[in-house]
C-alpha cells in the first residue's frame, strides 16, 4: 500500500491530555473572561455546548464557525458576533490555562519529524470545534508548529465534524488524496477509527485511549508512540 499522507488527531494523540481536566480549565477560564462582559457563567457553558453540538451535527450547509455562532447567538437572544474579538482574545491568552491538563511528550515531535524527513504529507485532522487561534496554541503546546502540516482543520475551514465520515471526505477533496493513500492516527475509537470505513489505514494510539462505546479494538494496529514509530517506519 502506497501511503502518501498521514493524518493525525491532536487532543489526546499528538497532545496527551486529561480530557475532563482540560474541559474544567477551558470552561473555567472562559467564564472568567466572559462574565465581566455580561454573560452568565452557567448559561454560557450550556450555550457553548449547544453550539458545539450544532457543529457536530453540521450537514455541510455552512461552516462549523457559522453553525456555532448561529446557534450560540440564538440561545443568548442577541447577535453575539460583536463579542468575537473577546473570544479571540481569550483563545490567545487565558486559554493557556488549559495547558495544565496536558502532558506534552517529545515523542510527538519525533514521529512528526520522522514523517517529514520521509517526504510524506502531514495533515492535522483535529476535530474542527475550535477556531484556528486555539488550535495553533494547542499545536505549540505539543511542541510542534503549524508549518509542520499542509492542512489543519479548524471551525473556520470545515463543514463537518468527527465522527461523520464526511469530515474525512472533505479533507480528501481538499488535498486530492485517495482514502487508500492515507493513514489516520488517533486515540478515539469512534471519531478517529471511523476513517477506516472509507478505506484509510488506521492506527489507534492508546496512551490516552477514548473508547466510550467499549468497541473491540483488537482489530486495529495500536500501541504507544514507540509502536507508532515502528508502524510508520514500515510505511514510509
Amino acid at each position: 500500500m502506497n501511503i502518501k499522507a498521514i493524518l493525525f488527531d491532536l487532543d489526546g494523540t499528538l497532545l496527551p491530555m486529561d480530557q475532563d481536566l482540560f474541559m474544567k480549565y477551558y470552561f473555567g477560564s472562559l467564564a472568567a473572561k466572559l462574565v465581566p462582559h455580561g454573560y452568565d457563567k452557567d448559561t454560557l457553558v450550556n450555550n457553548v455546548w449547544a453550539g458545539t453540538k450544532a457543529m457536530v451535527m453540521n450537514n455541510g450547509s455552512k461552516t462549523n464557525e457559522e453553525a456555532f455562532w448561529d446557534t450560540f447567538c440564538t440561545l443568548v437572544g442577541k447577535d453575539c458576533r460583536p463579542d468575537m474579538p473577546i473570544f479571540d482574545s481569550f483563545y490567545r491568552n487565558e486559554f493557556a490555562a488549559a495547558k495544565n491538563a496536558c502532558q506534552p511528550t517529545p515523542a510527538a515531535k519525533e514521529v512528526i519529524d520522522l514523517i517529514k524527513a520521509s517526504g510524506k504529507r502531514l495533515i492535522l485532522a483535529t476535530n474542527p470545534l475550535f477556531p484556528a487561534v486555539a488550535t495553533e496554541n494547542r499545536i505549540s503546546w505539543a511542541g510542534l508548529a503549524k508549518e509542520d502540516f499542509e492542512l489543519i482543520t479548524t471551525y473556520e475551514n470545515s463543514r463537518y465534524c468527527k465522527p461523520n465520515p464526511k469530515y474525512y471526505v472533505e479533507i480528501l477533496e481538499k488535498t486530492g488524496l485517495k482514502p487508500e493513500e492515507c493513514l489516520m492516527v488517533g486515540n478515539n475509537t469512534e471519531e478517529d477509527m471511523i476513517a477506516e470505513t472509507l478505506g484509510m489505514q488506521v492506527f489507534l494510539l492508546t496512551d490516552c485511549l477514548i473508547n466510550e462505546k467499549n468497541a473491540d479494538i483488537t482489530k486495529y494496529p495500536q500501541g504507544g508512540f514507540e509502536e507508532l514509530k515502528t508502524f510508520v517506519t514500515k510505511l514510509i
